[in-house]
């Protein structure tokens, strides 16, 4: 499906088994002498075994990387970047590792290189989200776009099966949406519909088989143009409710955007119903949000906010907080109907046509 080029935004994109072993080339291909090493806490091993594979060319590991980018967090990276004299910077992890990357890049113009191990499809993007005192925003910059991706099935092997799924959800999320952008292309629909089809397709194959390195691979290839096409098209609802619910309640991004997906969907099905009919094509029944949930389900995918640790009286404010900045939606979003989808979603219950 994916080219080992894409021509699409510039970036320099591959895929293989064992791609991360070629870190080397790539860090000569960007000129860079002093790398630094990005992860989590909870990957630090990972890192490690990156920068012994970088050898001399390591500048150093800085694991803090957390999720929705706390804007505090960065700004200490930052300062670490710039007093090991680090001239790039190599992100392995998923969304929080990668958008601590870009954050980065953005305040200092360093060049990145991204080696995912998720599907979250932050790599493949020029938009950067970030936290301050309880509000997450997000940016568009060319800046924050990594120069070039290693997708490596091997480091998505180990994914366990729970964060395989919500992964997996999140970059559905992003091709769903875009299936009825406003700025939407001929060329963005198809790369949706194929983000979609290699989902549909290679999640259930992970699930029985986790080690399954084709069937990893051709998940990768969703997650790459699930992430395409969100740097190409504005989001919407969807999005926004994500954003409200990780930056001001701390709720984890991939399992809130996994939650959530088909309520948005079948919020905005009333208005746009043939716009949204690939899904339901893709994964079965008549309605794109029906059909999203019940894969979900069939996934193991979580189901209610509640058991993210959302209490049901956060629900007011998270209504307003999403109100409060106008955004385009293809369906007009008013507090009654939005408090009610929130409500389903916090509940666990299948999404109301």
């Amino acid at each position: 499906m994916a080219p080992s080029i894409t021509s699409i935004n510039g970036q320099k994109v591959r895929f293989g088994q064992g791609l991360r072993n070629d870190i080397c080339a790539e860090l000569s291909g960007l000129g860079s002498a002093k790398a630094l090493v990005l992860s989590t806490p909870q990957q630090v091993d990972m890192a490690m075994e990156l920068a012994t594979t970088i050898g001399d060319r390591a500048a150093g590991v800085f694991t803090r990387a957390t999720m929705h980018t706390p804007v505090d967090v960065t700004e200490e990276a930052v300062e670490h970047a710039q007093s090991v004299l680090a001239d790039s910077i190599v992100s392995i992890g998923g969304g929080s590792t990668i958008g601590l990357g870009k954050a980065i890049a953005q305040r200092t113009g360093l060049p990145q290189i991204a080696v995912p191990t998720t599907y979250a499809g932050s790599e493949a993007t020029p938009i950067l989200g970030q936290t301050e005192d309880g509000i997450k925003t997000t940016l568009t910059d060319p800046k924050v776009l990594p120069r070039v991706i290693l997708y490596d099935p091997e480091l998505v092997a180990s994914l366990p099966p729970a964060m395989t799924v919500t992964s997996a959800l999140n970059a559905m999320a992003h091709a769903a949406e875009a299936l009825y952008a406003k700025d939407r292309t001929e060329q963005t629909t198809e790369l949706a519909v194929d983000g979609l089809k290699a989902f549909a397709i290679g999640l259930p194959k992970v699930i029985e088989q986790p080690g399954d390195l084709t069937a990893r691979a051709e998940t990768q290839q969703g997650a790459w143009a699930c992430g395409t096409v969100l740097g190409l098209v504005g989001m919407a609802l969807h999005h926004k409710l994500c954003h409200t619910l990780g930056g001001s309640f701390d709720l984890p991004h991939a399992e809130t955007h996994a939650i959530v997906l088909p309520h948005a969907i079948s919020f905005n099905a009333q208005e746009v119903p043939e716009l949204l009919a690939p899904i339901s094509s893709i994964l079965g029944g008549t309605s794109p949000g029906q059909a999203l949930w019940d894969f979900a389900r069939k996934m193991g995918a979580p189901t209610a906010l509640k058991d993210l640790g959302l209490a049901e009286a956060d629900l007011d404010r998270a209504t307003e907080i999403a109100l409060k900045n106008p955004y385009w939606n293809p369906r007009p979003v008013a507090a009654d109907g939005l408090r009610a989808l929130l409500q389903n979603a916090w509940a666990g219950n299948a999404p109301s046509d």
